[in-house]
């Protein structure tokens, strides 16, 4: 939507509309909206095009030498295009806004694209959050990704308390990618899920997986220890598998990457020992936050383009948009679009500002959001009819991405749960709300 004043506005329709910036009933300061048109630019002129060429081919020739993903890497990284956060002097609320707001404007553009840039950058960001001078000039400039599950280790990877477990498993899961901590080195074997996000072109890797330190896999309680370390792709042991064939985000390369006894130096794990379920949390918070503030983006495009169309179309002697049923749902997908930026954002703030952030917050941010897009989406392919099946339109592509958001980075039905649990806990413990 872009910015309407009184003296643009007919006289048929006055008095006067209200100030509404790219992103809705909000005012931006000069910063914000210099960096929202900035991305928005990039969203529309590079991300859009991209990834719906990328949309039409095989996941092999996606990532093939000269396909439009690594244009785009290329075009990315000349325009200064990255998910660092490290901002220098500004300050961490000022950050939070401006990441929600450019965030959302990539989600505008293309989500998969989008997920391949936070994931791109990801192992950097968590060794500057250890602080870690060499693994930070290890990671720079490299295509990155996240391993975190496992062909039989999904979500129970996410299972951060023992009081979660099943009461009839004894212990928790280890999965089928492991690491072995003797002396000053760590020893990785295994296979990751096929749904590593860049797991395909990826250069290095931040793996967040079970570890034995010597006494075992698991504490007294049956939980699992773990590790997060960070694995050069390049190393002797390390072997990929195809890249992932699937419905939506057809742009975002994934794909399983195998270690055969894998050997880095135990100064590379960014968390570790006691320290890992706290360093695991907040590495999956930073995570997190990015869905809700991709999906709004993703909705945003559906409620523009069926906004567009419905002022288009004809039907019953007048145009859709002129009908109030359709006023009626026009104005649920608005509100829909406006509580998802809303929770975004709420999301981002905690995030960045609380000084002990929770990722079953940011997952219950993440349902909200995924879920709310899939819904608007789904009535703005509703309001195209049968054109919207086609893919001559992009409502067809959309759905499929909105529907593969509410699986990735946690399925939101166990999210869910989750966010109920810590609520749970939150009251048992007299802590201050809930």
């Amino acid at each position: 939507m872009s910015q309407q004043t009184e003296r643009d506005t007919p006289a048929s329709v006055r008095p006067g509309l209200p100030y509404v910036e790219l992103t809705g009933f909000e005012v931006l300061s000069d910063e914000e909206r210099t960096v929202q048109r900035a991305m928005h630019r990039f969203a529309r002129d590079v991300m859009r095009p991209t990834a719906i060429a990328i949309d039409k081919l095989s996941a092999e020739e996606a990532i093939a030498p000269g396909s439009p993903y690594w244009e785009f890497i290329k075009t990315a990284a000349a325009s200064g295009i990255s998910f660092d956060t490290d901002a220098g002097d500004v300050p961490p609320e000022t950050l939070a806004r401006l990441q929600a707001i450019v965030i959302e404007e990539f989600g505008w553009g293309d989500v998969g694209l989008t997920v391949s840039l936070a994931a791109a950058a990801f192992p950097n960001m968590m060794a500057k959050r250890a602080a870690n001078h060499e693994l930070i000039e290890l990671t720079a400039n490299k295509l990155g990704c996240w391993i975190a599950t496992q062909p039989d280790r999904g979500s129970d990877g996410t299972m951060l308390y023992p009081g979660e477990r099943h009461p009839l498993a004894p212990q928790g899961n280890k999965g089928n990618l492991t690491a072995k901590v003797t002396g000053g080195d760590i020893v990785i074997n295994g296979q990751s899920s096929a749904w590593v996000s860049n797991g395909s072109v990826a250069q290095v890797a931040i793996l967040t997986i079970v570890a034995d330190y010597g006494k075992g896999f698991f504490d007294e309680d049956g939980h699992p220890h773990g590790i997060e370390v960070i694995v050069p792709l390049d190393l002797p042991g390390v072997s990929r598998g195809k890249p992932l064939e699937k419905l939506g985000q057809r742009a975002l390369p994934q794909g399983e990457i195998y270690f055969d006894n894998v050997k880095v130096p135990l100064r590379y794990a960014v968390s570790s020992g006691d320290e890992y379920w706290r360093g695991h949390a907040s590495t999956w918070s930073t995570a997190g936050v990015g869905m809700g503030q991709m999906a709004t983006g993703m909705a945003r495009a559906a409620f523009e383009l069926a906004i567009e169309y419905i002022h288009e179309r004809r039907q019953g002697g007048a145009l859709l948009a002129d009908h109030q049923m359709v006023q009626y749902r026009l104005g649920t997908m608005a509100r829909k679009v406006e509580t998802m930026r809303a929770v975004a954002r709420r999301a981002t703030e905690y995030t960045l500002l609380s000084p002990a952030k929770h990722p079953y917050f940011t997952g219950g941010s993440k349902v909200t959001c995924t879920d709310l897009a899939f819904e608007v989406v789904d009535e703005a392919l509703q309001l195209f009819g049968a054109y919207g099946l086609t893919r001559e339109y992009p409502l067809e592509k959309l759905f499929r991405d909105a529907r593969a958001a509410r699986i990735e980075d946690g399925e939101n039905h166990l999210l869910n749960m989750k966010f109920g649990y810590l609520s749970s806990l939150l009251y048992r413990g007299n802590r201050i709300g809930f």
